[in-house]
């Protein structure tokens, strides 16, 4: 049996379990120019990704705020099966840590039906348990109550776990959180950024990343 490196395993889920952030990108361009007539460049969106939607509006656009939220919300529904993308290596990933005996779950700022959407949507539904959503808590990354909340639903003391993103508001929650942290290149976030933030490991493929949890597959 594979030898774990921690007991129980936290991911974000968007660009780091799937490949959401082409829909992501979509979504933001809908919505701004449905409700506002113009959008941004897709290299500043692909830099709000992991922070929680309404939050990210609020900022850009307070008066429309929630119309932006709701527009968004809806195209991104009708179309993440259309334009989620798997990461190869992810599924069996997740298996071997549930074999390992590893508690895992996932924490992302998505609500619960979008997040269960995207899970369903690459086949990792099952694989890991949605411990902590928007809803579940009200301060959101960089803070470290979404991942305090997810430890606790898997029954572990912070220290325990680590998690595993792509963003920099990943690395500094789980600074904040008392928990190790891997930053994980292949998502929304650049590979030079996520360095500066100093996460406890810095992995760029799903191969090196399950060697890091696990050892390497025999």
């Amino acid at each position: 049996m594979a030898k774990r490196s921690w007991p129980g395993v936290l991911f974000d889920l968007d660009g780091t379990l799937a490949d959401t952030v082409g829909l992501i990108v979509a979504s933001y361009h809908h919505a701004l120019s449905t409700v506002v007539g113009r959008t941004r460049d897709a290299e500043e969106i692909r830099s709000w990704i992991g922070r929680p939607l309404l939050e990210t509006f609020e900022e850009l656009d307070p008066v429309h705020a929630v119309e932006l939220d709701r527009v968004y919300r809806e195209w991104n529904l009708a179309h993440t099966a259309r334009l989620v993308q798997r990461y190869a290596g992810v599924p069996e990933l997740l298996d071997r840590l549930g074999a390992a005996g590893v508690a895992v779950g996932v924490v992302t700022s998505k609500r619960r039906e979008a997040a269960a959407a995207v899970l369903g949507a690459v086949g990792l539904d099952g694989r890991a348990a949605l411990v902590g959503t928007l809803e579940d808590t009200t301060a959101h990354k960089p803070r470290p109550d979404p991942l305090l909340h997810g430890a606790s639903a898997l029954g572990l003391d912070p220290a325990a776990c680590v998690y595993v993103g792509d963003a920099v508001v990943d690395v500094l929650a789980a600074r904040a959180a008392g928990m190790a942290s891997v930053a994980v290149t292949w998502g929304a976030g650049r590979a030079d950024a996520l360095r500066a933030a100093d996460p406890t490991h810095l992995v760029d493929t799903v191969a090196a990343l399950g060697t890091l949890l696990l050892g390497p597959a025999t």
